[in-house]
């Protein structure tokens, strides 16, 4: 059974969106992690066109942060002053990207900032995860504990203004 996809201007099999849907769903709620970015490739690889496949994912994140937080929430584990920083820091941050997507839009280019865009980010998600477990096997081998991360601020960032103490997560940023 196909569906068209107006915005994309295509026809895709419905079984294939709802089981990658599915997939993805059971990914991110394994490891902890918002599917975003499993989605968005996957509906690239699928032949959805990488702005309206960027688009599409962002739904599911949104459901996925909305229960994550009402589960953290029984708990007590959620920074609302945080959160409303992050809200705040979203919904400009969302503006400013939509006039960004606007001008590559028009320029024809945004397929191609999108694809280069995600190779850079999970290529440099992918970096950082393999130095930590390279760190990690390295100290186990060794029968050592595992070095603890270092909280430290580069003395730039130390010097920026508006600096807020999160109370609830402990945090000074």
């Amino acid at each position: 059974m196909d569906i068209y996809l107006p915005i994309a201007n295509l026809s895709v099999n419905a079984l294939v969106i709802i089981l990658l849907g599915g997939g993805v769903g059971v990914l991110s709620g394994m490891f902890g992690v918002g599917g975003g970015f499993l989605t968005t490739p996957l509906l690239i690889f699928y032949g959805i066109p990488p702005a309206v496949a960027a688009a599409s994912a962002s739904t599911q994140v949104t459901g996925a942060s909305v229960s994550g937080v009402f589960a953290h929430m029984k708990r007590g584990g959620v920074d609302f002053q945080m959160g409303a920083v992050l809200v705040f820091g979203g919904i400009f941050g969302t503006a400013a990207g939509a006039a960004i997507f606007e001008i590559l839009e028009a320029l024809g280019q945004i397929d191609t900032v999108i694809n280069i865009l995600y190779v850079i980010m999970l290529g440099s998600i992918g970096g950082m995860m393999a130095k930590e477990s390279l760190t990690s096997v390295r100290a186990t081998r060794a029968g050592k504990p595992v070095p603890a991360a270092k909280r430290r601020h580069h003395p730039l960032v130390a010097n920026l203004p508006m600096r807020w103490r999160f109370y609830r997560s402990g945090l000074y940023i």
